[in-house]
């Protein structure tokens, strides 16, 4: 499929039951800064950063490029989603397609907001690029992200090692 060229950002909020994803505001900056410091939301991704670089490099509104959406629960970030272009450097299976990432704060863990808000960025990206295949890799370690990729429908391309650990590389093909 091919590239739509530039996106307009930030889109109108996607609004689900419980959450709204949104672009990043001043007012998110402090949760940005625990969230990327969080010794728990890292141990899977390498650990955490620094909180005094965090603060130092954080700009006023962080995180505000296309496909950086904030996480919100009762008027509140909780997380994080990206839905991104795998560079073409990437994995071969990887290469050129929309990568889906997110991060949560662990209070917002065990309450079914990944899937969610997943589910709700998944399905705006389907209407913007119909049939547009999308990837999504974590560490076989982390149960919790396998088992959420299983429920968004991504099926196993290859298993990997890097970062000293097995990583898993699924794909979601829509109909």
């Amino acid at each position: 499929m091919s590239d739509p060229g530039p996106v307009a950002w930030p889109p109108a909020p996607i609004r689900t039951e419980r959450l709204v994803l949104r672009a990043a505001e001043a007012r998110d900056r402090m949760t940005f800064i625990e969230l990327l410091a969080s010794a728990d939301v890292h141990t899977y991704l390498g650990g955490p950063r620094s909180r005094d670089e965090l603060e130092r490099e954080t700009p006023e509104v962080p995180a505000r490029w296309p496909g950086s959406f904030v996480v919100e629960a009762e008027g509140a970030m909780i997380g994080q989603l990206l839905l991104r272009r795998a560079p073409e450097h990437a994995r071969p299976a990887a290469a050129g397609k929309v990568d889906l990432g997110y991060l949560f704060l662990p209070r917002a863990w065990g309450h079914g907001y990944a899937g969610e808000a997943c589910t709700a960025a998944l399905g705006r990206l389907a209407e913007a690029l119909p049939g547009e295949p999308v990837v999504l890799h974590t560490q076989t370690a982390n149960a919790r992200s396998m088992r959420l990729a299983a429920r968004l429908g991504f099926t196993e391309v290859e298993r990997f090692r890097a970062w000293d650990a097995e990583q898993w590389l699924g794909i979601r093909c829509p109909a």
